[in-house]
């Protein structure tokens, strides 16, 4: 039984094999791989999300101040003097923002304003009178702390496991048993100067992980700096804007509570960045000089959160993303917090649920493949794939979750292929052994039909009704003593493939060629309706043709001989007969022997068709004129065999014929008289000549 099964589904066992070890390549193939895999097919879903998601206008206008190549050539080179980024924020807080986030790291002590020359000379020339000077002298770092008082800011600290620091925070409240286990932790960080920090409102993290691809696709909620919490300077920019005294993480569900802002709390404590469209990111972002330069262009920023941050390269803040490969750090963290405030956090749904997605559509491409043609098979596994990616694109739109599309669809098309593939070799190696077996015996469109529905063939072997034809050459035996090798084979091999032909287009099958002599089953291997009749028809063309082909030069010159024919129906046994190196698909029955006896009664009637009576009653009585009543060999009582009409006979020809047969049942002498007559009307018709002659002995011995 498993045998058959293999060999029946043979192609579907490849598909669901090469399936498995797709998923457990997928399984076992590295992390990182996997990763990017996912991630790239998150990314063409959250940008499909992006197009249908229905316009919603940000509460909370927000603006960029980007120090890009344009304010370095009017203001200096970078690294700007502490003194002209004070001055930068000092315009910011004038068109009075809500809030500003700056996006750059001032870790070290501003070193070219006058005030810090004057302390570094004094260090240098040991002369505390020096130093002193620099109480009353222009200090960046005064102004810049100055600065950052006047205004609610958001500084920024960068993890560094190397550092010692601690970094001030906000506090973190947690209700229940929150799982964070995942969160990126460093031992340390390095921090703004201290007078910074102690100006500053607020303190996040400006450090962006890549992803293994080497992408930013998030931005860090929260960051564990030694044992202790500390926010992304997004969602410190969000507390500072909701006038949150500290942070509060619930559990069951895991939310993140900002006063009145809740939003999903993922266990790595990063954001998962939403596809932005590049144009709302133009229409944000105001030239740092154009800010410090003009009034209308500060007065844009009135009641916005206000990121500070750089688009020249030399500030050392372009990022690649998935949707650009130069995007400034500054845009990624103004994304981040307008996706907090409108509480947009995706998140992957479980494992589990992607993989039965990829056994579901896995499924699909295994039954797609051997259930349906190969164009409908694909147009369904299509549409499969297209569901699928439609479906990730809605469930974002609609809940923010995110499902893999791709290795499902990955494992679905390399389900769909192999097994379709599989099904192909094993059709077309079933297909060429079938033509091999029967394109020599049947019509083509048999052979084609056999080979798109091959059940309908039973090679083991099973009883059914065939009608067997069976022609031989008359005198071959001596014609092959007259004739050179050469000549003979010439001319046997154009009657051969005529007779063949002709077989096979009346939808006969040439079971055998023996000698001179065609083997034909009609009803086999494959049901044929009205074989009889189609044998029969059969007959009468080879009769036509076979004239024609003994009258040419070739066939005259060896003296072909004329063909005889016999027809028989009944049942027979049919099937491969054989040894497993030669099998021959033939048939064994009393029909297959009484058409080669009735093939060889010919002679005796000087009949070219002699049909057997089983054969008669299925086909129009019309069509033939009897024989005689003979008693074949192997069958106890006699039959009555016949031959279809010679076609140069007339109506009335035929008429006198049956009028002469009845009358040999009356007396020799009436038929005679009557048999003489169409002799003699129809000289070459050689079955009155061979009746004629036998009632004229039959007169004489009964005189």
């Amino acid at each position: 039984m498993l045998r058959q099964f293999g060999r029946r589904y043979s192609a579907l066992l490849y598909g669901v094999l090469a399936f498995t070890a797709f998923l457990a390549t997928m399984s076992l193939m590295p992390r990182e791989w996997r990763s990017v895999l996912r991630e790239t097919a998150f990314d063409v879903v959250l940008a499909a999300d992006r197009r249908m998601r229905h316009s919603n206008p940000n509460s909370v206008p927000l603006a960029v101040v980007d120090i890009d190549r344009r304010s370095l050539a009017a203001l200096g080179p970078w690294p700007w003097p502490r003194d002209t980024m004070a001055g930068l924020v000092e315009a910011v807080a004038a068109g009075k923002p809500s809030v500003i986030a700056i996006d750059i790291l001032f870790a070290e002590p501003d070193m070219r304003s006058p005030a810090a020359l004057a302390r570094q000379l004094g260090i240098f020339t040991g002369s505390p009178d020096i130093a002193s000077l620099a109480t009353g002298l222009p200090d960046g770092d005064k102004r810049l702390a100055n600065a950052i008082k006047s205004i609610p800011v958001v500084l920024g600290f960068v993890l560094d496991s190397n550092a010692s620091n601690a970094v001030p925070g906000a506090p973190v409240l947690a209700r229940g048993s929150v799982l964070i286990d995942s969160v990126w932790h460093m031992t340390a960080g390095i921090a703004p100067l201290s007078p910074l920090i102690e100006g500053a409102a607020g303190l996040g993290v400006l450090s962006l992980p890549g992803d293994f691809d080497g992408k930013i696709r998030r931005v860090p909620l929260f960051v564990a700096v030694g044992d202790t919490l500390r926010p992304g300077l997004a969602l410190e920019t969000v507390r500072l804007l909701y006038h949150s005294p500290s942070y509060i993480i619930e559990a069951d569900p895991q939310l993140l509570v900002l006063s009145d802002l809740k939003i999903p709390f993922p266990r790595d404590g990063f954001l998962r960045l939403t596809s932005a469209d590049p144009r709302n990111r133009d229409a944000r972002t105001f030239s740092a000089v154009d800010v410090i330069k003009d009034n209308s262009t500060r007065s844009k920023l009135a009641g916005a959160v206000a990121f500070i941050g750089g688009s020249a390269p030399e500030l050392g803040g372009l990022r690649e993303t998935p949707g650009d490969p130069l995007v400034a750090s500054v845009q990624l963290q103004a994304d981040a917090m307008q996706q907090i405030v409108a509480q947009r956090v995706p998140q992957s749904i479980p494992a589990f649920g992607e993989v039965l997605l990829a056994l579901a559509i896995g499924a699909i491409g295994l039954v797609a493949a051997v259930a349906l043609s190969p164009i409908l098979g694909a147009s369904l596994v299509a549409a499969a794939i297209g569901a699928t990616w439609l479906g990730s694109v809605l469930v974002s739109v609609a809940s923010d979750h995110l499902f893999d599309p791709l290795i499902p669809s990955l494992g679905a098309f390399v389900a769909f292929m192999t097994t379709s593939v599989g099904s192909y070799a094993l059709v077309s190696r079933r297909e060429a052994r079938i033509r091999s077996r029967f394109e020599q015996h049947l019509s083509p469109a048999v052979v084609r039909r056999i080979a798109e529905e091959p059940s309908i063939l039973k090679l083991s072997g099973e009883r059914r009704e065939v009608t067997a034809l069976f022609t031989d050459i008359e005198g071959f035996t001596a014609m092959t003593h007259r004739a050179e090798p050469e000549q003979l084979v010439a001319v046997l091999d154009g009657y051969i493939e005529g007779v063949a032909t002709i077989v096979m287009a009346h939808g006969g099958m040439v079971d055998k060629i023996v000698g001179d002599s065609v083997h034909a089953l009609f009803n086999a291997p494959v049901d044929l309706a009205d074989h009889p009749q189609r044998a029969v028809d059969c007959a009468m063309e080879i009769r036509i043709w076979a004239r024609t082909y003994q009258s040419r030069k070739e066939a005259t010159d060896i003296g072909l001989g004329r063909t005889r024919m016999g027809i028989e129906t009944g049942l027979a046994i049919v099937g491969d007969i054989g040894i497993r190196s030669k099998l021959d698909y033939t048939a064994h029955g009393d029909a297959v022997n009484s058409a080669a006896r009735l093939e060889a009664l010919n002679k005796e009637f000087g009949s070219t068709i002699c049909v057997g009576p089983i054969a008669t009653s299925r086909c129009e009585a019309s069509l033939f004129r009897p024989l005689g009543v003979v008693v074949l060999r192997g069958l106890d009582a006699p039959v009555a065999v016949f031959e279809p009409w010679p076609p140069e006979t007339a109506v009335a020809w035929r008429e006198r014929y049956l009028a002469a047969f009845r009358a040999m049942e009356n007396g020799p002498d009436e038929a005679a008289a009557i048999f003489e007559s169409l002799d003699a009307d129809c000289p070459g018709d050689t079955v009155v000549r061979i009746l004629l002659n036998r009632l004229r002995s039959t007169g004489s011995s009964a005189n």
